[in-house]
């Protein structure tokens, strides 16, 4: 599948958020969206994801502008992981998983065996079945992600946006859930996601897009994009890139300049 967003434009009430975003994406990328606090990132995911419509410009999935699909049309094309999910009730993690579902599903009766294989079939490709029976709210933070993009995979959409899956992981789990985002996109998916690390960027992603001030400031691949004068002009800071020589080839790394305080 693939995204196409042209002279995309969003603002809440007198304030313009997004004023003009192109980009494009295609099945097998993982695209990274990079951006400081406020650049647009989550404005821009809901615009595609289109829980914001009254936006203008044009957000279209293989040709077809979204605004000609039903909401179950755009549910099986692209699904959705949050940056954090707190559920009323401690539902079990095959219950969460199975939510994924939905798209599939009659009002009028509950999931079947075909939706119940599908979402073992997540947790088996998340690697996490032996979590079946436990209760999603009484999970780690880095669990519960693998759970929600195990979700996300039961959907069976060709697309999955992730809106800063990382966010309050731990360092190894930050690692875990990338890995799999990652793994994903070599599976076929479109998959694309914001992150506050341009690291995971660079480390990670096929595609770094970069908003700034409302627009597309950079993008292509991560080695091009990601520059110490990118990093100084979007975050502020000073920093250095190196190739680090490893058992598995070079890795690309951050060096800030950070000055401890005596």
């Amino acid at each position: 599948m693939s995204l196409e967003v042209t002279a995309l434009r969003y603002s809440y009430r007198r304030h313009p958020v997004l004023t003009g975003v192109d980009l494009s994406a295609a099945e097998g990328q993982l695209v990274c969206l990079l951006g400081a606090n406020g650049a647009g990132k989550t404005t821009l995911f809901r615009c595609v994801l289109r829980l914001l419509d009254d936006y203008s410009g044009r957000v279209s999935f293989d040709g077809t502008d979204s605004r000609r699909l039903s909401v179950r049309d755009i549910a099986s094309r692209i699904a959705y992981v949050p940056q954090a999910h707190q559920p009323t009730f401690n539902y079990s993690v095959f219950e969460t998983v199975l939510m994924g579902t939905n798209v599939f599903a009659d009002r009028l009766r509950g999931p079947r065996a075909a939706e119940a294989g599908l979402a073992g079939a997540a947790l088996e490709t998340m690697g996490i079945s032996h979590l079946s029976d436990r209760g999603f709210a009484r999970l780690s933070g880095g669990e519960r992600q693998l759970v929600l993009i195990a979700r996300a995979l039961a959907q069976q959409s060709a697309m999955i946006v992730m809106d800063e899956p990382t966010a309050n992981l731990d360092y190894g789990n930050q690692l875990r859930v990338m890995a799999q985002a990652r793994r994903l996109a070599g599976q076929g998916y479109l998959v694309m996601l914001s992150t506050h690390s341009p690291q995971h960027a660079l480390l990670f992603a096929d595609t770094v897009v970069v908003l700034d001030a409302g627009v597309v400031a950079a993008c292509g691949k991560p080695g091009d994009v990601i520059t110490a004068d990118l990093i100084r002009r979007i975050y502020g800071v000073e920093a250095e890139l190196a190739d680090v020589a490893t058992p598995w080839g070079a890795v690309p790394l951050i060096a800030p300049h950070v000055e401890a305080e005596p």
